[in-house]
């Protein structure tokens, strides 16, 4: 038997601003508003591919971290993955969007990026909101406790 939606997680109005470049702003069943503006979107899109990326990155960070204690507890110096000028990445904006059903929206952005499908109940997951992280995300929600 499915799980019953969490009625928190259930919009009442979806404005995407694509025109404007302003983003999304959702009204939750429980007055709660969230903005989400389109590049942190992108940054959390959840299709596969981004999630792999993310698991790779998160991957080799944490290799990175072993090696640099590793460095640091015999004094030898290691190299920098990281550039010291970044590569310029313009802000992605939203080309199109389109509804998915009655449970997610789907966003076109400028990067050409187009497989995220965002359900309403991950948006307000990562609501970019302090109440909402401590609500729907535990690891945010244990940090406070401490």
């Amino acid at each position: 038997m499915p799980t019953p939606l969490d009625p928190r997680k259930k919009p009442t109005a979806v404005k995407i601003h694509v025109s404007t470049g302003a983003g999304v702003d959702i009204i939750w069943a429980d007055g709660h508003a969230s903005h989400y503006e389109f590049p942190y979107l992108r940054d959390a899109c959840p299709c596969a591919t981004c999630n792999d990326e993310r698991e790779k990155k998160a991957e080799a960070e944490r290799k990175q971290g072993d090696g640099l204690h590793a460095a640091l507890s015999s004094a030898i110096p290691l190299p920098t993955t990281s550039s010291v000028f970044p590569m310029f990445k313009p802000k992605a904006r939203a080309q199109s969007a389109t509804s998915v059903g009655s449970y997610a929206i789907q966003i076109n952005f400028s990067d050409g990026h187009n497989t995220g499908i965002y359900s309403y109940e991950q948006l307000r997951m990562i609501c970019p909101c302090e109440a909402c992280a401590a609500a729907f995300r535990p690891s945010v929600a244990a940090q406070h406790a401490r």
